[in-house]
């Protein structure tokens, strides 16, 4: 497979399976392209990379800054922007793990606790509260699961899914 060829195709894989991430596949595709990047990339050069408009590459590049995935990097004598990623994988990790968390996890925690709150506990009430602290139980599993991710460096994460693998 030639280089361009592998490029490509990571490409198209990131934005595929991020979307599983809740990222869209363009804002996938344009992290992609600067993961692989040597070198800060411009708009016009993601533009003229991946074929897509500038509105949606510039809409995405914040969401990428947004989402702590990407800086923007000074380049002396240029009037441009440029972008970076964040090279560390294990810190990209983290950081999806916090994002994910941040606008999932806790509105879920938070509308799951607001309606226990709010619901008299009586019979009439029973099936709708039991279905809430179950999906509470589950949702703080996930959210204490994350909550770790993100905080644990990459050598931790590596033993314990080692563990966890040797298990199953």
């Amino acid at each position: 497979m030639e280089l361009k060829e592998a490029k490509d195709r990571f490409i198209h894989t990131w934005g595929t399976l991020s979307t599983q991430w809740g990222i869209n596949r363009t804002m996938s595709q344009i992290h992609a392209l600067l993961l692989l990047s040597n070198k800060a990339l411009n708009a016009d050069e993601i533009m003229e990379e991946l074929q897509i408009s500038r509105g949606n590459v510039n809409m995405n590049l914040r969401d990428l800054i947004s989402w702590g995935l990407i800086f923007k990097q000074l380049i002396p004598g240029e009037r441009k922007e440029y972008f970076v990623a964040e090279k560390d994988i294990w810190k990209i990790t983290r950081q999806i793990s916090r994002e994910r968390r941040r606008r999932e996890l806790t509105p879920l925690l938070d509308a799951m606790n607001d309606i226990r709150n709010g619901v008299k506990d009586n019979e009439e009430a029973k099936d709708l509260l039991k279905i809430v602290n179950d999906i509470d139980a589950v949702a703080s599993l996930a959210d204490s699961t994350l909550e770790l991710i993100s905080r644990e460096e990459s050598q931790w994460l590596v033993s314990t899914f080692a563990r966890i693998h040797q298990k199953g």
